[in-house]
């Protein structure tokens, strides 16, 4: 992605911004639907494709269940027999898994990260209306970027040095971004765009002694060895500190009653975002599948559509957490339906992945 996307997309999540409601999912054609028949001269017989234990869905319908009960073999819950055998045993690891604590619920949350505040809130999906729940994500954005280990060392040394400069740079405070910053931040795409990275990395340096935006793209440009050499563990501390100074200009639009966010909303998700590539490649901090999965969920919800692709391959393939195909179909679906289509996802749009209220 270059610099002049990164542009487009806080752009984007700012015109989400003001819209008073997330667009609706338009109704899909269901998908073709093919019967597989083996006959001979006399007779005809009806050949059904077998099913697996990774398409269990735990959203259909009892209904839905008993149609495929003949393919009991392959799910250990389909079948009243195997059930019935199973029922002693399964009695036995209940109350064993009770006294130990080896619950499911337990078992996932003692995955935890030291990425992760122990009090991050949690957002369901039926917890309030649009706007409402817009807001909630938008507060645990703040949290994760304010309570975020680098940003809080680097508030920190800022704190103790009594407002001199850190690495070099004077401390960035809570600006976020202006007119000429913004014009500069043009120029200096422009560079780099020319192929003079040099340059173009040095005037983001330049900015993001007070520039949001600047500070993404220099954090950017040392990660990645843009014309500078590459500095991974200075990359992610100026990462941080656009998600800290964003995140507290965002929390005081939040308690004011904004509940769409202010004027820094657009900086914090992307900031976010790629925090959570940081966290998943091991860029300039440890590799934290857990913090990657969260943060990208987070950005996500806050209308980054590379991230609601990137939290769908998480739930896809278990990375950071436990496998969840329903989930990923869920951010799959928004990506598309906010341009950012995956090919060969035609499984999305099955009806057992769609949500129960939604049809």
């Amino acid at each position: 992605m270059t610099f002049r996307d990164l542009l487009k997309k806080r752009e984007k999540i700012r015109e989400d911004a003001t819209q008073s409601e997330h667009a609706t999912e338009e109704p899909r054609s269901p998908p073709a639907e093919f019967t597989f028949m083996r006959s001979d001269t006399n007779t005809q017989e009806v050949i059904s494709p077998p099913t697996f234990a990774a398409d269990y869905n735990p959203h259909l319908t009892k209904d839905t269940h008993s149609h495929t009960k003949r393919f009991s073999r392959f799910r250990s819950s389909s079948g009243t027999s195997t059930a019935s055998n199973a029922s002693g045993r399964g009695d036995k690891e209940k109350r064993l898994s009770h006294r130990l604590h080896l619950g499911s619920h337990s078992r996932s949350s003692s995955v935890g990260s030291g990425n992760i505040p122990s009090d991050l809130p949690t957002i369901s999906d039926e917890a309030a209306d649009s706007e409402e729940k817009e807001a909630q994500w938008e507060n645990r954005a703040t949290i994760l970027a304010q309570e975020n280990p680098v940003a809080k060392q680097a508030r920190s040394r800022q704190n103790s040095l009594a407002g001199s400069s850190v690495n070099g740079r004077p401390d960035v405070g809570r600006s976020i971004s202006d007119a000429k910053g913004d014009e500069n931040i043009q120029e200096a795409i422009r560079l780099h765009e020319a192929g003079d990275l040099e340059s173009s990395t040095a005037m983001f340096g330049r900015l993001a002694e007070s520039n949001a935006m600047a500070q993404i793209m220099y954090g950017l440009a040392l990660r990645h060895g843009w014309g500078i050499p590459a500095d991974p563990p200075l990359a992610i501390t100026y990462l941080s500190r656009a998600a800290s100074s964003s995140a507290a200009v965002e929390s005081a639009a939040l308690s004011s009653g904004m509940k769409k966010g202010g004027a820094a909303k657009g900086e914090l998700v992307l900031s976010i975002y790629e925090l959570a590539n940081s966290y998943r490649h091991g860029w300039g901090v440890e590799k934290d599948p857990v913090a990657a999965r969260s943060y990208y969920e987070t950005a996500a919800n806050l209308g980054d559509t590379d991230a609601m692709n990137e939290v769908a391959r998480c739930c896809e393939e278990g990375f950071g957490g436990k496998k969840d195909r329903f989930t990923a179909a869920k951010y799959y679906r928004l990506a598309e339906q906010h341009g950012s289509k995956t090919l060969g996802n035609s499984w999305i749009w099955k009806d057992k992945y769609t949500p129960k209220d939604s049809v």
